[in-house]
Parts: C-alpha cells; structure tokens; sequence
C-alpha cells in the first residue's frame, strides 16, 4: 500500500540529512523528495547570493544537487555533514562560473527584477551596489572571495567554514580580513556614487 507523499514527507521529517541520503541510495525516492525540499532552499539561496542572478543560481543549485546523488551510494558516514559538503559543492560551482564571467565580461551582470516598493533611483542604486560588489568579488582571489562570501554573505560561523574549506578557523579569519580590506580598497573610490555611508 503507497503511503501519501505528504504523509511520508511528516514522517521524514525530523530524520538527519545523512540518513536520509542512505535512504535515497537504498532506492527511496521519498526520502530524496524529502532532503529535496529540505536543501534545495538553502543551496538555492547561496547561489543566488555569490552569483547575483537568479536563472545562473537555479543551474547551479540543479547541478549541485545531481551530485549529490550521484555520489549518495559512496557516502562515507560521519565524514562531513551533507549539508556542509553541498555548500562546498555549491562554493566551487558558483566560483567556477564567476571566474568564467569574469573572463568574458566582468562588469556584465543580468538585471535584477523590479521591486515595486522602491523608486527608480533606488533599484539603479541597488543594482549599482551589486554589480560593483560582484565586480569587486571577481578581482579577489578565489580563496579569499570564497571566506568573504561564505562569511559575510551566507552569514555562516569561521568553524563552518574551516570545516568546507579544509583550513584551521584561524586561516578563515585571516582570508576574510585580507578579503574585506581588499574591497574595501576596490570600492574606496567610489563611495561617494554607490551611496555609501562611513561606516
């Protein structure tokens, strides 16, 4: 007797990632429906923050997740959290195509949808900000770009980070500190036109 997905999904719930990715490798599309809907969100998210549009970020999310379970049947237990390991996956994508983008037109950038709350002047300021941000972030080197992302975009802890990019925590916050003066070298110049205040 087939159990309701909705049903099946509650009683998934509260199980950990990792079991439910050796569920999905015993042949239990349930449990990927259920890691689906619980990751997707969280790794969409990142990838829509590094990359800054959201089509690219979509792609990457897509690929991100197939990887995962292509490599579900050889999941070492207790090795890293899969929550952990596919931010990293999703890291190395987006900085993939940002070195990419970078290379073709690195001031190029997909214009964001219109937020009817807020006035013209205000979404060219916005765009403004994330393009020069995003062309800011090109020009770092990738480790350092990677910790600043992770740290002051994704908001995530230096003892996560360590743990995704195989550094002490120590080496994550020397990268991020390196990478924020780096910016705000690159940005110092225009302060002024982006609208940013000494802060």
């Amino acid at each position: 007797m087939n159990m309701p997905y909705d049903a099946h999904n509650d009683a998934l719930a509260d199980v950990p990632d990792e079991a439910l990715l050796t569920l999905f490798a015993s042949g239990d599309e349930a449990a990927a429906r259920a890691l689906t809907v619980r990751l997707l969100p969280r790794v969409l998210a990142q990838a829509v923050r590094m990359l800054g549009e959201r089509a690219e970020a979509d792609d990457v999310a897509q690929e991100a997740l197939l990887r995962l379970w292509k490599i579900a049947p050889q999941w070492r237990r207790g090795e890293a959290q899969v929550s952990t390991w596919l931010y990293r996956v999703t890291a190395n994508l987006c900085t993939d195509r940002l070195r990419k983008r970078a290379r073709s037109a690195p001031l190029e950038a997909a214009p964001e949808p219109a937020d009817e709350s807020a006035s013209a002047a205000q979404q060219m300021q916005s765009r403004s900000r994330a393009e020069a941000l995003n062309a800011a972030l090109a020009q770092l080197p990738e480790r350092q770009r990677e910790a600043v992302v992770l740290r002051h975009i994704e908001g995530l802890g230096n003892p996560q980070i360590a743990q995704m990019m195989n550094i002490s925590a120590e080496a994550v916050e020397s990268l991020t500190a390196r990478g924020k003066r780096a910016l705000t070298a690159i940005l110092s110049g225009r302060r002024d036109e982006l609208g940013f205040s000494d802060d």
